[in-house]
């Protein structure tokens, strides 16, 4: 008998523990069973699902005369969930101390270890103390002891941990990553994500909100979402990978700007953001990319990738199945590519939505997570007023790409050059052009071209303007599932499994 009134229907994936439980701690619920001598009962701690995909802990007690049927219950359940093949049991966890508010450790201690511990997870933690504290920690440890590496702090840490464990896998595998035609080897130790930092872009794009009970929980259950990572090249020198956005233009030169003023806090965003607008340099150069051929989708699909996204499913085979055909050298070499010369307010390559509170649909609302390619967008010199237009659609549910200057490609690489780099100029009048750009970056209201943007790597800068860029499908795997479809309210659920019943 259930001590709740109303009917829970939990599958095994979705129960955290079972524990046997003292009868007399929760007397006060027991009711009508306290006439009996000696009552036995057990605790089941389970995910119960609330509004905006926030999970939290929930638990029911069953209460039982028989101490034998009781065993046999929590025996049978455990054992259950000992089948749950997928759930880690031993973790290495980072925390960054430093990042967003300051919070990760407190955070991590009071919200997540109960979690870890109640699931039976057995936890190494590392507080870094230096940037690079954790990349460089992944190259020395025992990573294959461990069913995951979680990290606690924003989207800089995981960039951080994420390079880490992909470097250290190449390096064990004898790959070198500064061949940019290198075919990558997969990374199967899962990572996990508690959002503590300023900016959680990639936490939000993957379980659709930044809670960390929520993504502790996702942990817990050992859910599993694959991952497409771009390397980023420049002349044979691997400089980084980039899983959510490369920025060339107005989202670089905000980049660039805001690490000037990071004594500002998170509103150096705005500030450099709206400075930047004001400035509308425009850049020159040329793109030459690869179609994402094997792709069912296209950047103006209406559907987004969700849990279980079936385009992603396919993508994945027929890509596996082309490489297998062809091989991965060979195939690039004689697939053709598309260049294109222009003169642009911004290029962005996302390899998902980008989706935030602010902007819920993201930069391209059809992008996915894993199907082998990333979203090319071409943001034409156009005035003040459109680009206004353009920036604003993030914002609402109108069609971001149906403008004449915005052009959206799928690919699964490209390469840019920008226009000085083609002329390979050192005359004086160069030189000039590169002194009066700094001039002018520092009066917002003047329109002059400045000669080179700076590409934003996941919210880091690269030192080079000139790249090239090659999307690994599915390199690596989080400790998600994606966006679930909006779930009904608690409400509503419970009413409806009732009227079910009845």
């Amino acid at each position: 008998s259930c001590v709740h009134t109303e009917n829970c229907f939990v599958p095994i994936s979705e129960i955290i523990a079972v524990e046997e439980t003292e009868y007399n701690k929760k007397q006060r619920n027991i009711g009508r069973w306290q006439k009996m001598a000696k009552l036995h009962a057990f605790t089941v701690y389970y995910v119960k699902k609330a509004r905006n995909h926030r999970w939290r802990c929930s638990d029911v007690t069953f209460w039982c005369a028989d101490e034998h049927l009781c065993n046999q219950w929590i025996q049978a359940l455990k054992e259950l969930l000992e089948m749950q093949k997928s759930r880690p049991k031993q973790l290495l966890v980072y925390i960054n101390p430093y990042g967003g508010k300051r919070q990760g450790k407190r955070i991590y201690e009071q919200k997540v270890a109960p979690l870890f511990s109640l699931a039976s997870i057995s936890t190494d933690v590392v507080v870094t103390e230096h940037a690079n504290h954790a990349k460089d920690n992944l190259f020395e440890v025992n990573i294959y002891k461990y069913d995951g590496v979680v990290c606690v702090g924003g989207d800089g840490m995981f960039s951080e941990v994420m390079h880490g464990l992909i470097g250290r896998m190449q390096k064990d595998s004898g790959i070198d990553q500064n061949n940019p035609k290198a075919s990558l080897v997969q990374c199967n130790i899962r990572i996990g994500i508690i959002p503590a930092g300023s900016t959680d872009c990639i936490c939000y794009s993957t379980v659709g909100i930044s809670d960390p009970v929520t993504s502790a929980l996702h942990i817990i259950v050992g859910d599993c979402q694959p991952l497409d990572v771009s390397s980023v090249h420049h002349n044979n020198t691997f400089l980084k990978y980039s899983v959510s956005l490369l920025g060339y233009g107005f989202y670089g030169d905000i980049l660039k700007d805001s690490e000037k003023k990071r004594w500002m806090g998170p509103m150096r965003y705005d500030y450099s953001g709206f400075k930047t607008f004001l400035s509308h340099h425009y850049y020159e150069g040329t793109i030459a990319y690869q179609p994402a051929k094997h792709t069912h989708g296209s950047p103006r699909d209406k559907e987004s990738c969700r849990t279980g996204c079936y385009i992603c499913k396919k993508s994945e085979k027929q890509l596996a199945e082309q490489n297998k055909e062809h091989g991965l050298k060979h195939e690039e070499g004689e697939e053709e590519w598309k260049v294109i010369k222009g003169k642009f307010l911004a290029i962005n390559a996302v390899s998902m939505s980008c989706a935030c509170p602010r902007s819920p649909k993201g930069l391209s609302p059809a992008a996915h997570l894993a199907d082998g390619s990333a979203d090319l967008i071409l943001v034409r010199k156009c005035s003040r007023f459109d680009f206004l237009r353009y920036l604003v659609r993030h914002t609402n549910q109108d069609d971001q790409f149906d403008f004449p200057f915005v052009d959206v490609y799928r690919v699964k690489c490209f390469q840019f050059t920008s226009k000085p780099s083609e002329d390979n100029e050192s005359n004086v009048m160069d030189i000039g052009k590169k002194r009066f750009g700094q001039f002018c970056r520092d009066h917002p209201a003047c329109c002059c071209n400045i000669v080179n943007s700076t590409w934003n790597c996941d919210g880091e800068t690269l030192d080079s303007s000139a790249i090239q860029v090659r999307v690994h499908c599915q390199l690596m795997k989080l400790f998600a599932r994606g966006i679930e479809e909006n779930c009904k309210d608690e409400a509503s659920y419970s009413q409806s499994s009732i009227e079910q019943l009845l």
